[in-house]
């Protein structure tokens, strides 16, 4: 399923079957694969079970997002075999909680920055937070993080192009490891983020509506 610039009342459905979808992509050459739980998310439910079948079935290390709040959360996703865990609304609200979350699990926690209009959006993209940016990247930096997750949500689901501007920003602020998503629609885009600060990109609605393969993604990125 796939949002339009994180709105639940634009969805697309492209397959009843996620498991099926993430063969495909390890089959493609995919080595690592991000997962966002949009019931988890929107607090209505969980796709626990889905994810670990995922994780059983295939070589793939999984990166796990979508109403992660909590230790419990966290460690639950982590008991399943994720390999990373993604904490957004916590991360702006709580960083004290991010810390925790990191030190007890370093290396396996990275912090998601949705970003709509230049701020910083929480609880599935719902509410926007007045938080400046310098401020709360500030409070991450010194945490044992795997990361940021940079996504632009005035590009998610376009195919526009990536918001280099933003993450240029973002990059500005930290010495973490970025990942970028949102608007990537051609092979020129991926390169686009590759060339940039970016230490990787997270690709979706382009791979599932055929506007390039996964394989010439991943030889494009470099």
């Amino acid at each position: 399923m796939r949002l339009l610039k994180g709105d639940f009342n634009q969805v697309t459905v492209y397959s009843e079957d996620p498991v099926e979808v993430a063969k495909r992509h390890a089959q493609a050459g995919a080595q690592r694969i991000h997962v966002v739980d949009l019931d988890a998310a929107r607090g209505t439910g969980n796709n626990r079970e889905l994810v670990r079948q995922i994780v059983s079935t295939l070589a793939l290390a999984v990166q796990v997002a979508g109403g992660i709040r909590t230790l419990a959360d966290v460690e639950s996703w982590l008991e399943i075999g994720t390999r990373w865990v993604v904490m957004g609304t916590t991360a702006v609200r709580r960083p004290d909680l991010l810390a925790e979350c990191a030190q007890g699990h370093p290396g396996q926690i990275l912090a998601a920055l949705d970003l709509r209009a230049g701020r910083p959006s929480v609880t599935g993209w719902t509410a926007d937070e007045e938080i400046p940016l310098a401020d709360l990247i500030g409070r991450w930096e010194p945490i044992s993080l795997a990361g940021i997750v940079v996504t632009s949500i005035d590009r998610d689901g376009t195919l526009e192009g990536p918001d280099l501007v933003s993450l240029d920003r973002v990059a500005d602020l930290t010495t973490l490891p970025l990942i970028y998503s949102g608007g990537i629609g051609t092979l020129d885009d991926v390169q686009a983020v590759s060339a940039s600060r970016a230490a990787g990109v997270i690709l979706g609605k382009a791979l599932y509506e055929d506007r390039f393969s996964l394989s010439a993604a991943i030889e494009a990125a470099g």
